[in-house]
């Protein structure tokens, strides 16, 4: 496989992204960083930015785990 040759009427230092998409895409990131600020009520871990019950994904594992526990377990008593 050959290597494409770089065009020649751009300078070799030219920059691959222009500057203000670069900047845009920086304060995205930097605004997405501050919506996950949000603390998991059970162990102050990141919640995510859409979370309505306040937990992390770990938290929220184990409290759906314990649910489906919980439910086999009382299905097994009746």
């Amino acid at each position: 496989m050959k290597k494409k040759k770089p065009t020649a009427n751009l300078p070799a230092d030219a920059p691959i992204v222009a500057p203000e998409i670069l900047e845009q895409a920086k304060i995205a990131a930097d605004t997405d960083k501050l919506a996950m600020r949000a603390k998991c009520v059970v162990c102050g871990g990141e919640t995510s930015a859409n979370s309505s019950e306040q937990l992390c994904w770990v938290c929220r594992r184990l409290k759906i785990s314990a649910w489906r526990d919980s439910d086999l377990q009382m299905g097994a008593q009746e």
